[in-house]
């Protein structure tokens, strides 16, 4: 058995995203003495300004990137944990039909093994035994949650090869990767169902509606983390990101008390392990605490 420190790698698209998708599960791990490091691709440098009480926004994508650097030590404060910029530059969301392209030279218009380079280095130098990312539609069709995905499948499948990205570091072997499930629809519905229930009024409403009517599939959910007692930590980091969150917007619009009644957890979906684990999971370490992994 060993007793050396257990290491989790959050890896993410862009500076809030830490903070709106298993924030209170770093917080919980970070708190109970797990190294946790939240990684970030691009600088969210092309994000809009989404809270309409912040004032003016930061004019050309070096001042706004500049402001979410500070959010993002801020947030990184709040939840506990260390965090590390990738250095890529925020594709935007394009809008229109058809759509535009992506911006030259931004995240996901690079080549993979591009991409992926600097995020093998930071497994071979931090030595992760879990990595959480998102799932392969990237959450929602953002282009770069979706490359967030591709790089970290690629680094979880390679960091390990000697023969591959040579020059990076001793070759590290990850031992699970998991995809977070921010916002599952049995949650929201369970948490709409609650607030009506008590007379209130649901921030869910237009949200399950528009899930259905899109037919959008439900992943599968293997594993839950009880992280209640960090919820004031997920919620501080949240407001760290004042260009992106609104403290009176929908973030905040569900009761506390109606929270901790109807939903204490946050959902993954073990996505590949190298250990014997047994589902479902109340642990992302499962199978790795305790036992000749840990090292």
């Amino acid at each position: 058995m060993s007793s050396e420190r257990l290491r989790l790698m959050a890896v993410h698209a862009h500076p809030d995203d830490e903070s709106s998708k298993g924030a209170a599960t770093t917080a919980r791990y970070a708190a109970e003495g797990v190294d946790v490091l939240v990684v970030t691709c691009t600088g969210g440098e092309r994000g809009d300004v989404l809270n309409p009480g912040y004032g003016p926004a930061p004019e050309g994508l070096e001042a706004m990137a500049a402001v979410r650097r500070e959010e993002m030590a801020a947030a990184a404060a709040a939840l506990g944990v260390r965090q590390r910029w990738l250095g890529f530059v925020d594709s935007g969301l394009p809008e229109g039909d058809p759509l535009p392209p992506l911006p030259e030279g931004s995240f996901a218009t690079l080549p993979l093994e591009e991409a992926s380079a600097p995020l093998v280095a930071a497994v071979r130098e931090f030595r992760p035994h879990v990595m959480t990312t998102y799932d392969p539609s990237g959450g929602y069709p953002h282009p770069d949650h979706i490359m967030c995905h591709r790089v970290s499948a690629e680094a979880f499948a390679a960091a390990g090869d000697r023969e591959r990205y040579r020059g990076l570091g001793e070759p590290w072997t990850p031992l699970k990767l998991y995809y977070n499930h921010g916002f599952s629809l049995a949650r929201m519905r369970a948490v709409h169902d609650a607030i009506v229930a008590a007379g209130g009024e649901s921030p869910f409403s237009d949200w399950i509606d528009s899930r259905q009517a899109r037919e959008v599939p439900e992943r599968q959910v293997t594993t839950r983390i009880e992280c209640a007692d960090w919820f004031d930590r997920r919620d501080a980091a949240l407001r760290a990101h004042a260009t992106q969150i609104d403290p009176e917007g929908w973030f905040f619009a569900v009761p506390r008390e109606v929270e901790l009644a109807t939903w204490r957890d946050e959902e993954y979906e073990l996505a590949e392990s190298r250990v014997e684990t047994t589902l479902p999971e109340t642990d992302l370490f499962a199978g790795i605490r305790g036992t000749e992994h840990a090292r």
